[in-house]
């Protein structure tokens, strides 16, 4: 995969194809960033993803704000849709999520605090097109 990489997806099977192709690069210590309208399947993603690394419970921490998981690899799964201020992220110790190499980190709704978000990381913004495929950009920073 190389970045920046856009992708038209039509169907539940190619968003499942894609976050296998992804979870191939992966590794300890990532961050990944994810951005797009409600809807626009940014959690089916992450499930599909983390079930590439044994994780068959995965699901949205919309109201617990952070799940963690452990399959082949460690991960903390961030929501942000609804933490209202920056203190809230780091009263949890955001950052100390974020420093641990051992685990990757994946942040749904990640654009409503970019000043918490690390500089190295992996963004994947989902538009929901008219005809319900989507696209995916995905960017390496």
């Amino acid at each position: 995969m190389q970045f920046p990489f856009v992708y038209h997806i039509f169907s539940e099977e190619e968003t499942i194809a894609l976050a296998k192709s992804f979870a191939a690069i992966l590794q300890k210590g990532d961050c990944v960033a994810l951005t797009g309208n409600l809807g626009t399947g940014k959690t089916f993603f992450v499930k599909a993803l983390c079930k590439e690394f044994l994780i068959d419970d995965a699901k949205s921490p919309t109201f617990a704000l952070l799940n963690v998981y452990s399959g082949k690899e460690k991960f903390f799964h961030f929501d942000f849709y609804r933490v209202r201020t920056e203190r809230e992220l780091l009263d949890i110790g955001f950052h100390d999520y974020l420093n641990d190499e051992e685990a990757i980190s994946l942040i749904e709704w990640a654009d409503l605090f970019p000043a918490l978000l690390p500089k190295k990381r992996y963004e994947i913004v989902i538009m929901l097109n008219e005809d319900f495929s989507r696209t995916f950009n995905i960017k390496k920073l």
